[in-house]
This record gives C-alpha cells, sequence and structure tokens, in this order.
C-alpha cells in the first residue's frame, strides 16, 4: 500500500512540478500529445511517464468534503425550498441535485453536498433534515 505525503514544493526537484504542468497541458486540451506537452515544459518524455501517476498538486478542491443524501420528499409546494434553505444555513453548499418526478405525493431527493464549511457535523445535519416537515425518511449514501 502506498503512502502519501504532502510537502512543499521548494524542496522538491524542478522536475516534478514540470511532470504536473504537462500533465495540466494534456488535461485542458492545449497540445495534444505529450510530445508536445513535454517539449513545452522542458522535460523528457522518460521522466514524465515516470513521474505521471505518482506526482499531484494539491489544490483547495481536493481537500473539499462531500457527502450524497437521499431522502424522501413530500411533495407540497415549498418542500424542496425547506430542503435547500437548511443546507444554506448550515453553510453547505450543493454540487447536485437530482429529484424524482412525485408518485403517490411524494419523490425522492438525491442531494450531493460539499461539507467543508459546515457549521454541524453530518450526524447533526441528518437529524435536522429528518425533523423537517416535509421529510419523510433520509439516509446518508456516501461522505469523502
Amino acid at each position: 500500500m502506498s503512502k502519501y505525503y504532502v510537502v512543499s514544493s521548494d524542496i522538491l526537484p524542478d522536475v516534478l512540478e514540470k511532470v504536473i504542468e504537462a500533465r495540466n497541458l494534456l488535461q485542458s486540451g492545449k497540445v495534444k500529445r505529450i510530445s508536445e506537452a513535454v517539449k513545452a515544459v522542458g522535460v523528457s518524455r522518460g521522466t514524465y511517464y515516470k513521474y505521471k501517476d505518482a506526482v499531484f498538486s494539491f489544490n483547495d478542491e481536493t481537500s473539499r468534503r462531500r457527502a450524497v443524501i437521499t431522502m424522501i420528499i413530500s411533495q407540497e409546494a415549498g418542500s424542496l425550498s425547506k430542503v435547500l434553505n437548511l443546507v444554506a444555513s448550515k453553510n453547505g453548499n450543493i454540487l447536485a441535485i437530482n429529484q424524482t418526478i412525485p408518485i403517490n405525493g411524494i419523490h425522492t431527493l438525491s442531494l450531493t453536498l460539499d461539507i467543508t464549511d459546515m457549521d454541524v457535523t453530518i450526524d447533526v445535519f441528518l437529524h435536522l433534515l429528518s425533523n423537517l416537515d416535509v421529510i419523510d425518511k433520509v439516509d446518508l449514501v456516501a461522505v469523502e
């Protein structure tokens, strides 16, 4: 099993940062081929292939926490708004919403949330959701 470390780029060889730059050029579409990317950043193809799957930049996006929550919600005016207002009041950020068409007065709602800055724990948040009068059932699908 591999171990991972967060290390200042100041103490690492320049080629590691250049490998990341080359990968970013390829992913962004600014260059089409690996040979173009390595030439643009000034490293060899061999160096690129040696480190391409081993070095990654650390940024805010990789340090975010996410949660996927599903719930059974009643079909009444403002029910989705109540859920979204609760998310906002606890400093959650909605990344994705999936809602089914109501059948027999209820529907399923799935939220993918950025919970990095939430001011309550995920357990407390789930409890708050379940206490809403429009929610029949709440399930935590995943947290990362």
